[in-house]
């Protein structure tokens, strides 16, 4: 759906390509042995090549170009059999040979496709393209008063640039495409996702352009954009952006930008570059890529199943909702979990407690579903009590949150803490006969027709018992007490 613009003058549409830059997991660097540890002491993870010393040669390390390849197989995409490394020439204190060894001509992977849903239709997002590329050093701008300084641990880490095509209409489109991206690598295994360590990045490219108009606009790329939320907002500003100046008889200057994320706003990084500033040539160390097609049968042969087919599994098999469903094959770390405990009880049940519970308070402590401090085997546990009428749902609620602060085992917990449910229909029936006794002005009005007092004597059933009656059980006395006053 278009994201249309009000303008005074006329109305505007947007139009969005994204390039993103994942992280290729692999324990060495592209084209060194150099290791990719994340968070090492500064300066540490650099080799002589790394560092640009003279005589240096590049040797590429062949299970980053293996993931490449599995990453275009999850993408639709065709995997070239011939690819070439260039050299993209420009300087920069965060590139230490004056020019990225990346493939511009002849990249190994093209043509692939992302179907993603937008309006409740499904929307293909083309891809142009998948290529290898070394990242830089990070610069340090808030170490000394005086100098920016530089950590060369990322550089030369082996990336890939995944570019899609102009297809993206609107900043929802485009949060999609990039969380449908990440679990697809995820899955893979090609790649951890993790925008906030910078292991995924994305650039977004941004044009404006009459609606009803074929030309594109003229596009300005945001850079390194680091979370869904971002992409988003900065996408939202940066069309305002542009529209305000063609609206005032202005133009938009083809530049770099970057998104603030504290103001909310983008600013201008530099004027952006041609294809023809960066004077790309064929990387004269290193040979052209050749893939035979085996290694690509072999490489396929190993997929796992991706997120796509794993999500209609789950809906058409186990009757979960697209909702459910598509929270699950999110990370294949949940759909990991999710399957091991289904093993031992009804998915609807387990999907309840993953998603609505353990999901919300790992969101909370911001930690990933393999971060859990609860384990399959604890989990299991868990449900075990509830299904066996032990502890009541909402007795269920306060020992997972003691399990995630305490570590324990549901079973230890509910011993320790007495939280057993009351099951016994002749001790719950002992109570509601006090309860209606003590409250013979709520017995009166709901004699004299208000129902809504049901609910009344349920709850004091609950606060007399600290919630351990079983809702079932009490329900069904209620009922019949009171049908007989």
């Amino acid at each position: 759906m278009p994201y249309i613009l009000k303008g005074k003058t006329k109305d505007w549409e947007l139009v969005i390509g994204l390039e993103v830059h994942c992280q290729i997991k692999s324990k060495s660097k592209l084209f060194s042995r150099s290791s990719t540890e994340f968070g090492a002491e500064q300066n540490t993870n650099v080799s002589f090549f790394d560092a640009a010393m003279p005589g240096q040669l590049p040797v590429l390390n062949k299970l980053t170009v293996e993931q490449a390849i599995k990453t275009g197989l999850g993408l639709n995409a065709k995997i070239n059999k011939i690819s070439v490394f260039d050299r993209k020439n420009y300087f920069y204190a965060d590139q230490p040979q004056g020019y990225q060894i990346s493939q511009f001509y002849h990249p190994i992977v093209e043509n692939g496709y992302l179907d993603i849903e937008s309006e409740n239709t499904t929307k293909r997002i083309r891809i142009n393209r998948l290529h290898l590329e070394q990242d830089a050093a990070k610069l340090l701008h808030d170490q000394h008063p005086k100098y920016s300084l530089v950590d060369f641990n990322r550089c030369g880490i082996a990336l890939m640039e995944i570019v899609s095509e102009p297809d993206i209409s609107n900043p929802d489109e485009a949060v999609t495409y990039l969380k449908k991206l990440r679990a697809i690598v995820r899955a893979l295994n090609t790649c951890d996702g993790d925008m906030e360590k910078g292991s995924m990045r994305c650039d977004a490219n941004i044009s404006i352009r009459p609606v009803g108009q074929e030309k594109l606009g003229t596009r300005c790329e945001i850079k390194n954009v680091n979370s869904m939320k971002n992409i988003a907002a900065a996408i939202k500003y940066e069309a305002n952006r542009q529209m305000n100046i063609l609206e005032s008889g202005g133009k938009i200057d083809q530049e770099t930008r970057l998104f603030d994320a504290v103001k909310c706003e983008t600013r201008t990084m530099r004027s952006k570059e041609d294809a023809i500033d960066y004077r790309y040539f064929p990387e004269p160390d290193l040979s052209p890529i050749v893939i035979e097609q085996s290694l690509i049968d072999k490489l396929k042969s190993e997929l796992p199943e991706l997120p796509e087919h794993k999500k209609n599994r789950y809906i058409e098999e186990l009757g979960l909702t697209e909702y459910d469903a598509g929270v699950l094959t999110t990370n294949a770390e949940a759909s990991k979990y999710f399957e091991t405990i289904i093993q031992k009880h009804d998915p609807k049940l387990t999907v309840t407690w993953l998603t609505s519970e353990l999901f919300g308070r790992l969101n909370k402590l911001n930690l990933e579903i393999d971060e859990s401090p609860i384990s399959t085997e604890q989990m299991i546990g868990l449900l075990d009590l509830i299904k066996s009428n032990t502890i009541s749902g909402k007795i269920a609620k306060d020992v997972l949150d003691e399990m995630m602060s305490s570590g324990k085992d549901a079973n230890k917990i509910v011993q320790e803490k007495g939280m057993e449910q009351i099951s016994n229909p002749q001790e719950i029936e002992k109570i509601i006969n006090t309860i209606i006794q003590d409250n013979p002005k709520q017995v009166e009005q709901y004699k004299n027709g208000n129902q809504k007092l049901f609910g009344f004597f349920v709850g004091q059933t609950m606060k007399l018992t600290q919630g351990k009656a079983n809702p079932q059980i009490v329900n069904e006395i209620l009922q019949k007490k009171l049908a007989k006053l």
